[in-house]
């Protein structure tokens, strides 16, 4: 029987709990959990980044990914790769963290249809005086439609029962072997 491979676009505000909730569908889940930002990262370390998450920092990996977007689509390229690493792996699960609307669609369209999208909200457990971080990759996250919202608004000590119920809903609409 084949393995049954289900990809979640994964996006939401800085802040909200992303990286919090893959890790609760790990330990459920074979999961493999990438960022289109990972590459440019590797870049922006080499001209003195040290992995600040300011507001600056956040600016900066934002640019230098738009410049590797215009001049080669690198971050796609990259992030193909690895969605291709995982249908030959024996990960059911992958998680694709990629901010940018046009990006997300360009991923979609690279998998046929196949990538689901997910927006995490947060809640009160979460900063809500932040309005923008001055980058459009971040600051343009709510003007994406996606399949699929999840509300990250439950007490921790729930949260991760709340999700992995809801990671099933999506799981059993999949129809991806």
């Amino acid at each position: 029987m084949e393995q049954r491979k289900t990809v979640i676009v994964i996006n939401g505000s800085g802040g909200v709990g992303k990286d919090t909730l893959c890790e609760f569908a790990a330990r459920h889940y074979r999961t493999k959990n990438v960022s289109s930002i990972t590459p440019i990262k590797e870049i922006a370390s080499l001209c003195g980044w040290r992995g600040e998450k300011n507001d600056k920092a956040r600016k900066f990996l934002a640019d230098l990914k738009s410049l590797t977007v215009a001049y080669n689509d690198f971050p796609t390229r990259w992030i193909v790769e690895e969605y291709k690493r995982f249908l030959e792996g024996d990960e059911e699960l992958m998680f694709v963290h990629i901010r940018e609307g046009a990006e997300i669609s360009k991923f979609v369209k690279a998998t046929e249809g196949k990538a689901k999208t997910l927006l995490i909200r947060g809640g009160k457990r979460f900063r809500r005086n932040k309005t923008g971080y001055g980058n459009s990759a971040d600051d343009d996250v709510e003007k994406y439609r996606y399949d699929y919202v999840f509300y990250n608004d439950h007490p921790l000590e729930r949260t991760e029962a709340i999700f992995v119920s809801f990671l099933e809903k999506i799981l059993n609409k999949n129809d991806n072997p």
